[in-house]
């Protein structure tokens, strides 16, 4: 495996690095990420222009990269900015149109890539627990199409979405894994219920509930019942992506914590000459940097490992995120004392964003169970 990232790589990182210090400073990215939108549509569009939405995307449909490492640049850099904009939700639902969509379903990317279209995931439900399977939304067939009802929980920036890929259960009962299909709906249709809230890291999500929601046949994605494979491809790319951003927060916690350590003084001392935290931040360092070990394993496997070799790196690295993202979380804020929580130190954000992600896709726990059932299958 070649650790060395590519010139266009490089610069793709670079100019993101670069865009994200300038235009997302910490108090405007908290005014944009606690804001009214939870994100900001102008700043979206020009991440659009800088190539970052069309880098998740093969050069087959149009994107610019679309590899496992071009994914990791991209959400690793967000990461160290906090940048709220909804990139992940563009990345799933996109690569869910690669995999199964039609030619007419696939000509939706282009307006995603551009940033036009606000695209997001609607799958999870109340109680649903991280399982893909455990689907209890409905869609039934109809003269012109089908008919949508259920209900889905915390989808990211769904309540002004533009764009809904939704899991439905067109057979079967909860849990199987046959007879869940997927529907591209417009994120505005009637008899869609919307209750946005703000996130506590920033951003925005909302439960949403399909009352006899109308849409026409063309809006099935994939054939009918085998859309749970489709979830699952695709949630191997928001896994890396996620890992990738909580390697990019805590780069920049680490940092800041290593500066804080080298400047403090306490009994006329700098602080960071005690042993004791000296030895806790080693271990820190050593954790971040199986993190980053952990980020390359998935972003190789996402594009050269199959079945349960591909699926046990993706959960691997998540699991990884979520452990190491609160140890990174705790560790500054206590290395930062009573500072470390306030809301004016960027710390405090990056800690709230970590944990957080631990929760998106499935936990610590969920993944580390569903590594160890992935290593009983191989």
């Amino acid at each position: 495996m070649n650790f060395v990232h590519t010139e266009d790589r490089r610069m793709l990182a670079d100019t993101l690095n670069r865009f994200v210090a300038e235009q997302y400073g910490i108090e405007h990215r908290n005014q944009i990420a606690y804001g009214d939108e939870g994100h900001s549509p102008a700043l979206y569009a020009q991440f659009a222009e800088l190539g970052a939405i069309g880098a998740l995307f093969p050069e087959a449909v149009g994107g610019f990269g679309g590899s496992g490492f071009d994914i990791s640049v991209v959400f690793e850099a967000l990461g160290r900015g906090l940048v709220a904009e909804p990139l992940l939700g563009a990345l799933v639902v996109g690569q869910a149109l690669i995999a199964a969509g039609n030619d007419a379903q696939k000509q939706r990317l282009e307006d995603i890539m551009a940033g036009g279209t606000l695209a997001a995931l609607a799958h999870d439900e109340p109680g649903s627990h991280y399982e893909l399977a455990n689907v209890a939304a409905t869609a039934t067939k109809n003269a012109s199409g089908w008919t949508l009802n259920g209900a889905k929980s915390v989808v990211a920036f769904g309540e002004k979405a533009d764009l809904l890929l939704v899991s439905a259960r067109t057979s079967g009962n909860a849990f199987d894994t046959d007879g869940i299909s997927l529907f591209l709906v417009d994120g505005q249709a009637a008899g869609i219920a919307r209750r946005g809230y703000g996130r506590i890291d920033g951003g925005r999500a909302a439960e949403l509930s399909f009352t006899d929601v109308q849409v026409g046949a063309d809006a099935l994605l994939g054939q009918e019942g085998q859309g749970h494979g489709v979830l699952e491809h695709i949630q191997g790319y928001a896994l890396l992506a996620l890992a990738a951003e909580a390697l990019g927060a805590m780069d920049v916690a680490k940092q800041s914590t290593l500066e804080y350590l080298q400047t403090r003084k306490q009994f006329g001392v700098v602080i960071g000459t005690f042993q004791a935290l000296q030895h806790r931040m080693a271990d820190l360092l050593l954790e971040v940097e199986q993190m980053r070990s952990a980020v390359i394993n998935a972003a190789d496997a996402i594009d050269n490992a199959q079945g349960v070799a591909r699926q046990k790196a993706l959960s691997a690295a998540k699991y990884t995120a979520g452990y190491v993202g609160a140890l990174v979380a705790e560790e500054s804020i206590q290395l930062h004392g009573g500072i470390g929580m306030t809301w004016e130190l960027p710390l405090s954000h990056y800690a709230k964003r970590l944990v957080l992600i631990d929760h998106q896709f499935g936990d610590e726990d969920h993944h580390l169970g569903r590594f160890m059932a992935l290593a009983q299958e191989s």
